[in-house]
């Protein structure tokens, strides 16, 4: 039988599925979404639902103020601050909030992560800010992650972990990726004596080839 929107609840089944394996979240923590397309609404993992399990049809439907279009199951407690990025952002199709290991360390030292890798210039936009913390669900989250995600694509929420934001969910679990990389090795290079950040120059340079110019076109 099919479910309304199943494609786009397929893609944050299997989004989720990723990330598991990539070790970005343990249990059940963390949680994706997706912009239906040519819907003001989006697809929203459950709450407490473990990823290895999970199916599309538990997968909800909601629209950007919070409230249920399609869906047995409640939400996950971060709706607001997905519907609240959808909103915001025009060109943001998917949204995933990870609890990594190395981007959580800047999580609870409520430090950015440098604008010094190659890589997370190019994908991010420049340094990862951390916002302002807030309590999990509230509205006040929501308006701190925009904030912080201004001319960027993540971001590192105070005491939570990382938020990136992208056009596809498959660009967005890239993003994580690197995000969590570039924590790990910004630690290491703080051992080694301290980071030497990118000018900005070389930050908008970089964006811009990754942007118009990277990969195959």
């Amino acid at each position: 039988m099919s479910i309304k929107f199943e494609d786009t609840r397929r893609l944050v089944v299997e989004a989720g599925q990723e990330m598991l394996e990539s070790r970005l979240v343990v249990g059940t923590w963390g949680n994706i979404s997706a912009r239906v397309p040519n819907e003001e609404l989006m697809a929203i993992t459950p709450s407490g639902v473990d990823y290895e399990t999970i199916t599309p049809d538990q997968i909800v439907i909601m629209d950007f103020n919070g409230n249920i279009v399609d869906g047995e199951l409640k939400p996950s407690i971060e709706y607001n601050l997905h519907g609240a990025i959808y909103r915001d952002r025009e060109d943001v199709k998917a949204v995933m909030h990870t609890h990594s290991t190395f981007s959580t360390a800047f999580a609870l030292a409520r430090k950015p992560i440098p604008a010094a890798a190659e890589d997370l210039v190019q994908i991010v936009g420049g340094d990862v800010r951390i916002s302002e913390y807030f309590l999990p669900g509230t509205p006040e989250l929501g308006e701190a992650a925009i904030k912080a995600l201004e001319g960027r694509n993540a971001a590192i929420l105070a005491n939570h972990g990382c938020l990136a934001v992208g056009p596809t969910l498959k660009e967005v679990l890239k993003i994580v990726g690197v995000v969590e990389k570039s924590a790990q090795a910004t630690i290491y290079a703080m051992q080694l004596g301290g980071v030497v950040p990118l000018c900005q120059e070389d930050v908008d340079c970089m964006r811009d080839f990754y942007l118009n110019h990277y990969g195959q076109r």
